[in-house]
Parts: structure tokens; sequence; C-alpha cells
């Protein structure tokens, strides 16, 4: 596990003063790496939080705000938009400021929006000032698997998988307990408002580590001027398949999370239960996440574990299509595993790239692209179900959409390098 900007030790090797100055130079590098990994850890947990807090409390925020029924399919949609969008200029940001900095700004701006959207009693001023926030997440999105590859480069699984975990356990928890908030408090307010203090946390770790930033900075852009490396991932088969397969698995992700609870209803299970069942996707989602980046770095091909994630996602479409209510928890199991492939995808993107600029360039290029085509899914198993009443033909999209992801993830299971293809 290495570190940027490690001292370097001056006396004598085998010397008293030399042996003195090595232990110092490890024990700083040591509490160095510690810092990275937990502010990596804050900021991974902050990661859905804006999102899953206000899906809790949307009929509350309506109410409360009067916001019309487009309005809310705005925000609704708000984040796909988002992350696409203003993920795309993250590597710009990268360019001209470092990492460390660029992080500090984005927690810091998750946080004011969080806390300015709870502020208002305009909707027009709610949506603004939500979409702050997650111009905020958009920015970190990109970021992590570059400072994980920065800062752990021979580590790349364990780090995405402690923070991936992290993000996973933030957003279930930021669902679970937006509304208990809420109702404690006597106001949704406070219940949206509260996850502005853990965006807050986050940005703590990043301070002293952005100060020692300028070095880094300057030494990574003189690199890059002098192997004249520029990635462009468009131009890449890689870069497309990475795109597609992150695309098609969070599209399917986002359609799960809109419309399971709906299908399990409709399987005649009441709404607390299904509500239950939703979560269980998620809660049993955390082992997965947090196993999945260790076992990628681990093997030369990923092949195995893109084809078992297809595999166990194949298994819990048709076991929803044909058997909803017999098998349910067997499906909630089935589709945690499958959703593993958001997990794998993430490591993946610090895997196929060498170096810094190429890691922020494919990050920023697969969530951009990928997110717009997540945006699809729940809108289309949404005219699907309205058109046919029931579940057999959106199901069989999310099967079309897997056969999609699964062939894009064999051409990524292949070990190679972005900065080879272009």
């Amino acid at each position: 596990m290495t570190t940027e900007g490690a001292p370097s030790a001056v006396a004598t090797k085998g010397s008293p003063d030399g042996t003195a100055t090595a232990l110092v130079g490890e024990r700083q590098v040591a509490r160095r790496a510690a810092l990275v990994l937990v502010g990596i850890i804050l900021v991974g947990a902050n990661l859905r939080v804006a999102v899953t807090s206000l899906g809790a409390l949307l009929d509350e925020v309506r109410a409360g705000l009067g916001l019309s029924g487009t309005m809310a399919g705005v925000v609704t949609t708000l984040p796909t938009i988002a992350f696409a969008g203003l993920g795309a200029i993250t590597p710009w940001l990268v360019r001209r400021v470092a990492p460390a900095r660029v992080l500090v700004v984005a927690m810091a701006v998750l946080a004011a929006g969080q806390v300015l959207r709870v502020a208002t009693d305009s909707a027009l001023v709610f949506v603004l000032t939500s979409a702050l926030a997650l111009a905020g997440v958009a920015v970190a999105n990109i970021l992590l698997p570059l400072l994980v590859k920065q800062y752990f480069p021979h580590r790349t699984g364990l780090a995405t998988g402690a923070y991936t975990t992290a993000m996973t356990v933030g957003m279930t928890v930021a669902a679970a307990a937006a509304v208990p908030t809420a109702q404690a408090f006597g106001s949704w307010r406070t219940g949206l408002g509260i996850w502005a203090g853990l965006a807050a946390v986050a940005v703590l770790p990043w301070v002293p580590l952005a100060r020692r930033a300028r070095s880094i900075a300057r030494r990574s852009t003189s690199t890059e001027a002098a192997t004249g490396v520029r990635v462009r991932p468009a131009r890449t088969r890689l870069g497309w398949a990475m795109a597609v397969y992150f695309g098609a698995q969070s599209l399917s992700g986002y359609a799960i999370m809109g419309w399971l609870a709906q299908l399990y209803r409709d399987a005649g299970f009441r709404p607390a239960t299904a509500g239950l069942l939703l979560a269980g996707v998620t809660a049993l989602g955390v082992p997965v996440a947090l196993l999945m980046p260790t076992l990628a770095g681990r093997l030369r091909t990923l092949r195995p574990l893109v084809l078992s994630l297809t595999g166990a996602s194949t298994l819990a479409y048709l076991g929803l299509a044909l058997a909803p209510y017999r098998g349910a928890l067997l499906w909630v199991a089935l589709l945690a595993v499958g959703q593993g492939a958001f997990s794998l995808v993430l490591t993946t993107i610090g895997l196929r790239a060498r170096t810094a600029e190429g890691t922020v360039a494919l990050s920023a290029f697969a969530q951009s692209i990928g997110y717009l085509i997540a945006a699809l899914g729940p809108l289309l198993v949404g005219i699907l179900y309205g058109a046919t009443g029931g579940w057999a033909v959106p199901v069989g999209f999310l099967i079309l959409a897997l056969a999609v992801q699964t062939g894009a993830g064999l051409v990524i299971a292949r070990p190679r390098y972005i900065e080879d293809e272009g």
C-alpha cells in the first residue's frame, strides 16, 4: 500500500539515525494511508444519501412544497442527469486542480446543497439546490476510482470494496432513517437536512491532503506533458464496452429500486413487506459489494465473475416473472448477487488504466454515458408495465438489457489498458 508524497530517508542505511528516519517515514506513510482510506470511505458513504433520503420522503416533500407531478418527476430523474452531465467535466477539473482539492469542494457543495434545499419554500429553488447537491456527488463519483488508483495502486480491489460497501450502507441507512427522523422532529426538512452533516464530516480528512496536493498536481502534469499521453475513451472499444456495461447494470439497478416493491405488491404482499423485500436487496448487497472488488483484483480475467453475476440475475428475473410470491426471498438474494456488477465495474475502471489520467478519463466516460443509459431503466419499465398491466414484458426487457450487459462485460473482462487503445 503506497501513498504519494512519502518522506525519504536521507541518513546512512544501517546507522541508528538511518533506522530511526526510516521508521518515522514508514509511520508517516502508514498514517497518510489510513487518513486517505478513511476519507475515501466517508465520501463513499455520501454518494447516494441525498438521493435515497429524498426518495423515502418524496410524498412529504411534494405536499410541503406543492410539487406537481411533473416537477416530482424532474426531481426523481435529476440524479442520473446530474451524474451523466456534471461528471463529464471532472477530467477537465483534474487537469487544472489537484484531485484532493476538487474533492474537498465537491463534498462542501454537497453539504451546502442539502442545507439550502431544506431552507426554501420554493419548488423551483428546491430543484435547483438538489441539483447543486448532486453536482458534488457527480464529481465524487468520478474522482474515487482515480484516488484509489493514485493512493492504493496495489490494493485497488480492497479500497474499492471499502467505499462501495460504505456507499451501500449509507444508501440503506438514509432510506431507512429519513422517515423516522422526520417524524421524530416533526418535519421532512430535518429528515433531509441532517445528512448534510455527513458530507461535512467527509471534508475533514481531505483538508490536510489538499494542502499538500500542489506538488503532486504539478508532478502529475509534468509527467503527462513529457509522455504526451492524452486518453480518449470514446475512440476505443474498451471505453465503449465499459460505458455499456456500466449503463446496463445501472439501468437494471435503478429499475429494481424503482419498481421491485410494486412487483411484490402485485404478487400479493402487503406494502410494508414489499418494502422490506426491496430493502433486502440492498442489505444483502453489502457483503457482495465488499467481496467483488477483492475477487476482481486477484483474477487475471474477469470472465468468471461476469458470467456468475449474469447467471444470478437471470435466475432472479425468471423467478420474478414466473413465481414472484413463492420464491420471493430467493429472488431477493439472487438480485443482490447480480447487483454486484456495480462494484465490479468500478473496480475494473482502475484495473484497465495504467495512469491517473487514464483512470479519470475512463471513469468519466463510462459513468457519463452509463448514467444516460441508466435513466431509461425506470422510465421504460414503467411504460411497459402501464401498457401491459403485468410484469412479464418489463422483466423480459430487463433480461434483454442483461444480455447486452454480459456482452460488454466479456469485452472488459480481458486484461488490457485504455492507454494502449487510445
